[in-house]
C-alpha cells in the first residue's frame, strides 16, 4: 500500500513539475508575443508619427495648422488689397469733390465777374477821354448805370433810402436834420447806397434822417 502510494506521490510530483514547466512556457511564449507585438508596433507606428509631425500631407495636427496657416495668409493678402483698393477709391472721390468745388467757385466768380468787365473797360475810355467835365461826368453817369444793371442781373437791388421812412433792419443813421416840413424819421439824405441779394442784406444804407419837433410820435 505504501508502494502504491509511493507511486502515486511520484506520478503527481511529476506531473506538477510538467505543469510548472509548461505554465513557464506559456508564460514565457506569452511574453515574448507581447515583447514583439510592441516592437513591431513600435515600428510600424514610426512612420506614420514621422508624418503626422513633419509630412506636408498628413492629417495631423502640424499638417492642420500649417494649412490654417496659410489660408489665413491668403484672406490677409485678400484684405490688404481691398484696403488699398479702397484707399485708392477714398482719395479719388475726395480729389473729385475738391475740384468739383473749385469748378463750382469759379463758375460762381465767372458769373459774377463777367458783367462788370464792360463796365471796367468803358471806366479805361473814360479814363482817357480828353472832353470837357460835363462830358466827363456824363460818361461817368451812364457807367454808374451799367454797373446797377450789372448787379441787378446778379439779383443785387439798392437798398430805398430818401422817402422812405427809416428802418433799422436796412438803414444806419448817422445823423438827423432838423425840419419842420418832413415827417420825423424820414430818410432825407443818403450818404453810402445799401444793397440786398433779394431779401438778404449785404450792407446797410447810411442815411441822414429828419427831426421834426413838431410831430408828436405815438
Amino acid at each position: 500500500m505504501a508502494g502504491e502510494w509511493e507511486k502515486v506521490a511520484r506520478w503527481a510530483g511529476m506531473g506538477n513539475n510538467r505543469s510548472e514547466g509548461d505554465s513557464m512556457k506559456i508564460g514565457d511564449t506569452m511574453v515574448e508575443d507581447t515583447v514583439a507585438g510592441a516592437e513591431e508596433g513600435k515600428q510600424d507606428g514610426a512612420a506614420p508619427e514621422t508624418i503626422e509631425a513633419g509630412g506636408e500631407g498628413s492629417g495631423g495636427p502640424a499638417g492642420a495648422s500649417k494649412a490654417e496657416l496659410e489660408q489665413m495668409r491668403g484672406e490677409r493678402d485678400l484684405l490688404l488689397d481691398r484696403l488699398a483698393r479702397l484707399q485708392a477709391e477714398f482719395d479719388n472721390a475726395r480729389k473729385r469733390e475738391v475740384k468739383e468745388r473749385q469748378d463750382t467757385r469759379d463758375y460762381a466768380v465767372q458769373g459774377a465777374v463777367e458783367p462788370f468787365l464792360g463796365v471796367m473797360d468803358n471806366f479805361q475810355l473814360a479814363l482817357k477821354s480828353q472832353g470837357t467835365l460835363e462830358q466827363l461826368r456824363g460818361g461817368v453817369e451812364l457807367i454808374l448805370k451799367q454797373m446797377e444793371e450789372a448787379l441787378k442781373g446778379l439779383n443785387v437791388q439798392p437798398v430805398e433810402t430818401v422817402g422812405a421812412m427809416f428802418d433799422p433792419r436796412v438803414h444806419e443813421a448817422l445823423g438827423s436834420i432838423e425840419t419842420a416840413e418832413f415827417p420825423d424819421h424820414q430818410v432825407m439824405e443818403e450818404v453810402r447806397r445799401g444793397y440786398k441779394l433779394r431779401d438778404k442784406l449785404l450792407r446797410p444804407a447810411l442815411v441822414r434822417i429828419a427831426s421834426n419837433s413838431a410831430v408828436v410820435s405815438d
